[in-house]
């Protein structure tokens, strides 16, 4: 059985993304200003505007494919065993696409998978179908490997990473990115800090990038090391500031999953303030939020996570979560990989 203290930093991770991805669920793609102008400063869940672009019609509180996604990936890492099911994970995805058309949600998809899924769809094999995927689809649920695989040996754990990006984000930006989000997650639910979190991450976005197929684009590992430097000590006003005029807040991985971390940094590791802050960026506010609470999540457990938003969410089965994050602790234990938490022993 999981330890409690790794399991419970275990469902953090999972329920903590699930809580940025929903805070900022109405503000996606709108601008700071339009935000402002909307909704003034968001800090609890608010329904879309009546004729937002892709969340009109959904209540206030409920998630987005960000969350969905990665409890997908979640389940198919599970019934894949030690080797990642590549035709069970694209037919998920295929399936799982099918159902968010018949929701008349497909405008929900990032570029990248949609682009992906359409070319599967017309025929293409799926190891080729994500040669062109640099979006930040594959660090937004990429979660789940974070909890099941440990940090050590790296090249091991970046390779797995690398192996769930294939289909849609077979590319070294979006593998850096996804490998970073990943390795604070991992070290998280070993017991690491945020800090330590953010070390690991950087550590592995290095070697994601050296991965997949080479696009431009700035080098992931330095430009989260710059972002978080670039906010530390700032007040929180211009922090945020400088995070959307100079990071960015779009769908590129070289924006958005910097942005995560920049926003973590301001946060001080907190989810629900790493959430607040990313709704109120303006752009791509859903998944830098899915992003940096899942991290931080991870790193302070389900039971510091405010448990009065978390009765807000809508669209997710918090007993199916519960027994995913159960399940993907116990693989990570049955091979000997975890002691107790804290114990740092899979630390990179």
């Amino acid at each position: 059985m999981p330890d409690n203290i790794t399991l419970d930093r275990a469902i953090g991770a999972l329920v903590g993304g699930a809580l940025g991805d929903a805070l900022g669920m109405p503000t996606q793609l709108l601008s700071p200003a339009r935000i402002a102008e909307l909704y003034g400063h968001v800090e609890d869940f608010v329904a879309p505007f009546a004729d937002h672009p892709v969340s009109k019609g959904l209540s206030a509180g409920t998630i987005t494919d960000d969350t969905e996604q990665a409890l997908l990936l979640g389940r198919i890492l599970i019934e894949s065993g030690d080797r990642f099911d590549h035709g069970r994970w694209v037919n998920a995805l295929l399936d799982w696409e099918r159902e968010v058309k018949a929701r008349g949600s497909y405008d929900l998809l990032g570029p990248s998978t949609k682009r992906a899924i359409d070319a599967i769809n017309n025929g293409v094999p799926a190891e080729e179908a994500g040669r062109s995927g640099d979006t930040n689809g594959a660090a937004m649920r990429i979660a789940p490997v974070g909890i099941m695989v440990p940090l050590q040996p790296l090249d091991a754990f970046v390779a797995k990473v690398a192996e769930t990006c294939r289909a849609t984000h077979n590319t070294s930006i979006a593998i850096a990115s996804a490998a970073a989000v990943a390795a604070a997650v991992s070290r998280g639910v070993a017991g690491g800090d945020w800090r330590a979190a953010c070390d690991s991450a950087v550590a592995a976005a290095r070697r994601g990038a050296t991965l997949g197929h080479w696009v431009t684009g700035g080098d992931i590992a330095a430009r989260i090391v710059w972002a978080q430097d670039l906010v530390r000590g700032k007040l929180k006003r211009d922090a945020i500031r400088l995070i959307t005029d100079l990071v960015g807040t779009g769908v590129a991985s070289q924006e958005s999953v910097p942005a995560a971390f920049a926003v973590l940094e301001i946060a001080g590791g907190d989810p629900w303030r790493a959430a607040e802050i990313s709704a109120n960026l303006g752009g791509d506010t859903d998944t830098i939020g899915a992003i940096a609470a899942g991290m931080a999540g991870a790193c302070t457990g389900f039971s510091r996570l405010p448990q009065d938003r978390i009765v807000g969410l809508r669209g997710i089965d918090m007993e199916q979560v519960r027994a995913l994050a159960a399940d993907l602790v116990a693989a990570r234990m049955s091979n000997g990989h975890v002691g107790k938490a804290g114990s740092g022993k899979d630390a990179a």
